[in-house]
């Protein structure tokens, strides 16, 4: 099976659901939402098979293709998987299906084509796989560009409240970031013999000065992505007005595009700018854990919390990234996929509870438990989650993160830790605000706050949980994959100390 074209039929899989779903009858939703459903399984089966067949102990990159495309330009459609794409692969993969199926009624509110919105999932689903497989620099930055086309449309016409204002906003942001990475992108195959292929690329020799440049011109694009602070002003705006589905691709998967490009990019092919720079980046990702936890402290908005949130775990990805330690690096890399499991369930279930009350403000709820105990114990559950309490996969890559940062940098670790207290104060704040405590007279009064989690809302959750708990107790299947992956990227920048051993990841997990 090595020598299937997993990626490209990866990539071009979910496009062509795409086609067949927004050329369906609009009123036949329900025909929309199964075949939509149905696509994503597809491609969680091919992703799965892909997992299997991919050789922990082999290549680096593995399920190579290339096609030539523009060969005056030296631009190819080549595909390629190290352990860190293929982890993100299969985050994708996990993620689209559960949207999907979290997503059925999310449209009807909207008054516009269902059929649409299902077809714009699929076709995201198809970007982000395109940006994680590619190993053509210029063709990266092509799936960069697309893959805002669909989110923007997901939020600008399905969201809530301010959702033009919101759409826009992360458009812009996101394209002035890609006009940084074009620049950068056109010097790099200047300098680099008018070649895009990221492994000729990865061989030549950069004077510093240029180096530098062509860096600032990727990070400032991966750190709006990401978002970093103080790039991050974008995130709790679109994260607030996408629909709960959306908002779950959104900070699941669409801003690790960030951090893996910092890992693709400007490490191996930057290595000694990345040196240069990694003070300042350091201090980004300090600045950003404290200052997003103390601003999700006081948020009245659950959608907007969780937001703020989010920025705060990518403080500690970046930390992680830039401490240039094995040990760091495999925490952020599984931290991006742990986060993308953990954020993914808090945000869905968080739009479970405002389509039951018809409001995203923590004011409007309270007691909401004595009405939905299940709901209100898988919310519960998420927060735990995301302040990566131990037994959950999370603390699994923040113990990497910050044991691997506090043996080269103790008052980063140190600084970062405090993001940890301040964690637990937003999540467990948020959650006695909205589901525990006296009951809010004016929910009873709402027919959706008597229904709690249905069969369809439970398969949604129980895969989430259980990769959490399974993930947070025995993360050794992914770290193996991880593993080669970071080592491979530290020793391009000079940095060879051994991976984390089974025992130091199993100490984490207990």
């Amino acid at each position: 099976m090595s020598n299937f074209p997993f990626l490209s039929v990866l990539t071009v899989a979910p496009l062509v659901g795409a086609l067949v779903v927004a050329f369906l009858p609009r009123r036949r939703p329900e025909l929309a939402k199964q075949v939509a459903f149905a696509w994503s399984l597809l491609v969680l089966v091919l992703s799965v098979v892909m997992w299997v067949s991919f050789n922990a102990g082999g290549d680096r990159f593995q399920f190579r293709e290339s096609y030539t495309w523009i060969p005056n330009w030296g631009v190819s459609f080549t595909f390629a998987a190290d352990g860190i794409a293929l982890v993100m692969l299969m985050l994708i993969a996990v993620l689209v299906p559960l949207v999907i199926l979290a997503s059925w009624h999310d449209a009807e509110s909207s008054k516009r084509s269902i059929p649409v919105y299902f077809a714009l999932l699929l076709i995201l689903e198809s970007t982000m796989i395109g940006v994680f497989a590619a190993a053509d620099v210029f063709l990266f930055y092509v799936f960069f560009e697309v893959m805002l086309v669909p989110m923007y449309f997901l939020i600008g016409s399905y969201g809530g409240h301010q959702r033009q204002y919101a759409a826009v906003k992360f458009f812009l942001y996101s394209l002035v970031g890609g006009l940084f990475m074009l620049a950068a992108v056109i010097g790099l195959w200047v300098v680099g013999g008018k070649t895009f292929d990221w492994q000729a690329l990865s061989q030549v020799d950069i004077s510093t000065g240029t180096e530098r440049w062509l860096f600032l011109g990727f990070f400032i694009a991966f750190a709006i992505k990401a978002p970093f602070f103080p790039f991050h002003t974008w995130l709790p705006d679109a994260g607030g007005a996408a629909p709960a589905g959306a908002a779950a691709l959104l900070v699941g998967v669409l801003d690790k595009v960030g951090t893996f490009g910092i890992l693709r990019y400007c490490l191996p092919l930057f290595p000694e700018a990345s040196k240069w720079f990694a003070p300042w980046a350091l201090a980004l990702g300090v600045i950003g854990i404290v200052y997003a936890a103390l601003l999700a402290v006081g948020q009245n908005d659950l959608k907007r919390l969780v937001s703020y949130t989010s920025i705060a775990h990518f403080g500690f990805i970046g930390v992680g990234i830039f401490a240039f330690t094995t040990q760091a690096g495999t925490g952020a890399v599984l931290y991006m996929l742990n986060h993308g499991l953990a954020t993914g369930l808090l945000f869905l279930v968080v739009g479970m509870l405002i389509s039951r009350r018809g409001s995203s403000l923590i004011s409007d709820f309270g007691g909401a438990g004595k009405l939905v105990p299940v709901l209100a114990g898988v919310l519960f559950f998420a927060g735990l989650a995301s302040l990566a309490l131990p037994g959950t996969a999370p603390f699994v890559s923040e113990f990497l993160v910050l044991i691997g940062t506090f043996t080269v940098n103790k008052p980063v670790a140190v600084i970062a830790t405090v993001g940890i207290i301040l964690a637990a104060a937003y999540v467990l704040w948020m959650v006695q605000r909205t589901t525990q405590g006296t009951l809010n007279p004016a929910l009873t009064q709402i027919d959706g706050m008597r229904r709690d989690l249905n069969l369809r809302e439970k398969a949604v959750v129980a895969p989430l949980i259980a990769l959490i708990i399974v993930l947070g107790f025995y993360p050794k299947p992914v770290t193996d994959v991880i593993n080669p992956a970071v080592q491979a990227t530290m020793d391009d920048i000079g940095r060879t100390d051994p991976a984390p051993s089974v025992g130091t990841v199993q100490e984490a997990a207990k």
